[in-house]
């Protein structure tokens, strides 16, 4: 079984970021230019402090209207944030954001922001060491 580390190495550690002062308008941007789907919020300190999702941004749009854009991220953000370990395994992952319903995982080590992961990263992780054990069990019946 593999786990979150072993995606994050095949995938990098970079992650996307925005202050918990900047405007929903600015993370909106962020979102758009990068073509994803989160942002992790960062305090001052570099700790995290939530995440904004498109389905965050469009839940405060529908609330508090159009002018919201111009308020901080931490009007929409989600402040009690899931996170990982290096360690956890990547069915246990895709379990909790089944069960959570969230798209997006940041990885920490030592409470501090180390990575992140999206459910399509674990899916097609996990599909790449399907298909590399169907193609290693073919080998090996023609080997026989």
């Amino acid at each position: 079984m593999t786990d979150v580390g072993a995606v994050l190495a095949d995938k990098g550690s970079e992650v996307a970021t925005i202050g918990s002062t900047a405007t929903l308008h600015e993370a909106a941007a962020e979102l758009a230019r990068r073509r994803i789907g989160a942002l992790v919020v960062v305090a001052e300190n570099g700790e995290v402090a939530g995440i904004v999702s498109e389905r965050d941004l469009v839940q405060c749009l529908a609330e508090h209207g159009a002018g919201a854009l111009e308020r901080n991220v931490e009007l929409a953000m989600t402040a009690e944030v899931i996170t990982a370990t290096r360690e956890l395994p990547v069915l246990t992952a895709l379990a909790v954001m089944t069960k959570r319903r969230v798209r997006h995982l940041p990885v920490t080590v030592d409470g501090r922001l180390a990575g992140i992961v999206s459910i399509g990263d674990l899916v097609k992780h996990r599909m790449e060491r399907i298909e590399a054990e169907a193609d290693a069990m073919r080998s090996y019946i023609q080997g026989a």
